[in-house]
């Protein structure tokens, strides 16, 4: 009998539907076409339940990417996690449940059923963090779900503040709502996109596996809070010079922070912050499609990306330094060829996928009325980005091999060159191709030279940095590189405000929390209380029920 091969099974499935939703997402971009679908699950009298589905061409591109990296992600797990082990069956299942999870949430329009796939993909992502069942891979599973559910009590604050407007279908509404809506949606989103004060969770989320990592960072978990502020889009609260100047920080610490990295996936997982950053920005600059775009071109480089950067563990024996993957190179053309296309796409090196997204978003940003800070970081991050790309360029091609004498690596194509030879297509020629079709980039930006110039200045500018940071010595005091590679004390925030806290409600209550004390704990105690009065009052002689009986009569009286 033919033993069917899930991964490959799954793989058409996927790679089929998102061609599908291609085709669907184009058809309705010329069109201009939006389908509105109830499906009734349950009828009974006047109680009716109905699941929404909100088709139009935003969710439709979304799905594509979110299909087509998830194809690709599964045929190259088939190799990284092996196919004969029960638990690969495991974790293709749980994938699996993940991607559901994030097309619950991109189609719907309604948001009890965008709160079954925000929770979805909260509670499928721990259970992917801790896959390894290591002590360090539950910490961060921790880190990384306790974060996610601040993002959901906001989802729930929401859905019971908009009942007063009388539905959930937000899609359609939110020119009426209040300002004060808007800034707990904003705040919720800050949560699942890892901006600051909340960014704690992402680089400790690589515990994952690779496959897994290529998929949430990209394209799945960590935008779904952009795309929900896309979908909630209203310029007038939007424009926003606060929560502009938190993303523009996270862009900045996240860049910092990857320059003093040694692990190759916690500076992936680190430029993915910065990404985010910038798409967030943008959108409080009122740049929704542009966005959006970079949302899409995003996907795609990181994706591969991460995968790169799994082959590279993978054939190197579960090694994550850079510092022992010199000259990878000369072992792995093919796998390294990908992997610098990527990394220049993430660079907005001109005319790859991540330019025509980048470039846009920074000279469209300049016709915004920026302050001079606003300026200055934006041009500042960017050259960041480029420092430490080249910098884990230098690291990985050009260093020499510190890892094992008499190591060999052959590169041959098998599945996963596959997945990673598609993601390069897709990672030279999806912001061309998107751009020229949904007419993005018909507009004509009018700069002076020098602006026009800043761009390239500030990669150039970045690249010699990076250059130069991979030869520094440690110059500077200890105390400035342990700051810049613990996400600038961070989590030490985090502890200090616990521990002040606890010490506050330590000395208030006595003995205990005040969430013990007003809580569970605190309601046994009174029952039991109260139950040992009426115990006393039922045990007593006849003469107390006669004497309540004459009181109560009294009172009627």
């Amino acid at each position: 009998m033919l033993k069917l091969n899930f991964y490959i099974f799954w793989f058409m499935i996927l790679f089929i539907g998102s061609m599908i939703f291609l085709y669907m997402g184009f058809l309705f971009m010329f069109m201009n076409y939006s389908f509105f679908f109830e499906w009734e699950f349950f009828n009974l009298n006047s109680l009716s339940l109905c699941y929404l589905i909100f088709f139009d061409w935003m969710s439709l591109m979304f799905c594509f990417v979110v299909f087509f990296i998830s194809s690709m992600v599964l045929i190259y797990s088939s190799i990284y996690m092996g196919v004969n082990s029960y638990s690969s069956k495991r974790f293709l299942y749980l994938v699996l449940l993940f991607i559901i999870s994030m097309i619950m949430m991109i189609l719907s329009p309604n948001l009890i059923s965008i709160l079954l796939g925000w929770d979805g993909l909260g509670i499928v992502s721990y259970c992917l963090v801790i896959y390894y069942q290591s002590n360090s891979s539950f910490l961060s599973g921790m880190i990384t779900c306790l974060t996610n559910r601040l993002g959901d009590i906001g989802l729930l604050i929401m859905i019971c503040w908009l009942f007063s407007y009388g539905g959930w279908h937000f899609i359609f509404y939110t020119n009426f709502y209040s300002s004060m809506i808007f800034y707990v949606i904003f705040i919720s989103s800050f949560t699942k996109s890892a901006q600051i004060p909340f960014c704690c969770w992402l680089p400790a989320a690589m515990a994952a596996p690779t496959p897994v990592s290529s998929l949430v960072h990209s394209s799945t978990l960590v935008t779904a809070g952009v795309y929900l502020l896309i979908r909630f889009y209203n310029s007038l609260y939007y424009l926003n010079c606060y929560f502009l100047l938190m993303s523009l920080l996270t862009m900045l610490i996240s860049s910092f922070c990857a320059n003093y990295e040694f692990d190759l996936k916690k500076i992936i997982a680190l430029s993915t912050l910065s990404q985010l950053g910038l798409m967030m920005s943008s959108l409080f600059l009122g740049m929704q499609e542009l966005s959006f775009f970079h949302l899409l071109s995003h996907a795609m480089f990181k994706s591969l990306l991460f995968l790169c950067a799994g082959i590279y563990i993978f054939y190197m024996n579960d090694n994550q330094d850079i510092r022992y993957m010199g000259s990878v190179c000369l072992f792995m053309p093919y796998t390294s060829t990908c992997f610098n296309i990527s990394n220049f796409s993430l660079c907005g090196m001109p005319f790859l996928s991540g330019f025509y997204s980048k470039d846009l978003i920074i000279e469209s940003s300049l016709l915004m009325n920026l302050n001079l800070l606003t300026f200055l970081l934006y041009y500042f991050s960017l050259g960041l980005t480029c420092m430490y790309s080249f910098r884990l360029f230098y690291y990985t091609m050009i260093y020499n091999c510190k890892f094992m004498k008499f190591y060999m690596i052959y590169d041959s194509f098998n599945l996963m060159k596959f997945s990673i030879f598609m993601l390069t297509i897709m990672s030279v020629f999806f912001g061309c191709l998107y751009s020229w079709v949904s007419g993005i980039s018909l507009f004509f930006i009018f700069l002076p030279l020098n602006l026009k110039l800043m761009s390239l200045f500030f990669i150039i500018l970045g690249v010699m940095m990076g250059y130069d940071l991979f030869n520094f010595s440690y110059m500077l005091n200890m105390n400035y590189y342990y700051f810049n590679s613990l996400m600038w004390f961070m989590y030490f925030h985090s502890y200090y405000l616990y521990n002040y806290f606890y010490i506050f409600v330590y000395n208030s209550t006595g003995v205990l929390n005040w969430g013990e004390y007003y809580g569970a704990y605190g309601v046994s105690f009174y029952i039991l209380k109260i139950s040992n009065i009426f115990q006393f009052y039922f045990i007593n002689n006849l003469k107390i029920f006669l004497f309540t009986f004459f009181v109560w009569l009294i009172f009627m009286i």
